[in-house]
């Protein structure tokens, strides 16, 4: 008799609330267009949309790993702001 195994929903659970969170972080990478310069911005746009896509494979995975991308993307843009505005002067 075969038996069925059914996973927990708990990761798809923080990989949807992961995806979410995500989505708000790249707002702030597009507004971010106002103190960083372009040729800042498009590699950040395309650092961001590379997560995204590191987002989903995890959540097919059915990882826990998922909650750490929206982090990992606002520490980025934090760390370039910061050190934009120190070291390079950028102002809005």
């Amino acid at each position: 008799m075969p038996t069925s195994r059914t996973a927990s929903p708990g990761p798809l659970v923080v990989a949807a609330l992961a995806g979410v969170a995500h989505l708000v972080v790249g707002y702030f990478y597009v507004v971010g267009g106002l103190v960083i310069p372009g040729y800042v911005l498009i590699p950040l746009w395309l650092f961001w949309a590379g997560l995204a896509l590191v987002l989903i494979r995890l959540a097919f995975q059915r990882s826990w790993w998922t909650a750490s991308i929206p982090v990992l993307a606002a520490a980025v843009l934090a760390l370039t702001l910061v050190v934009g505005g120190n070291l390079l002067g950028w102002q809005a």
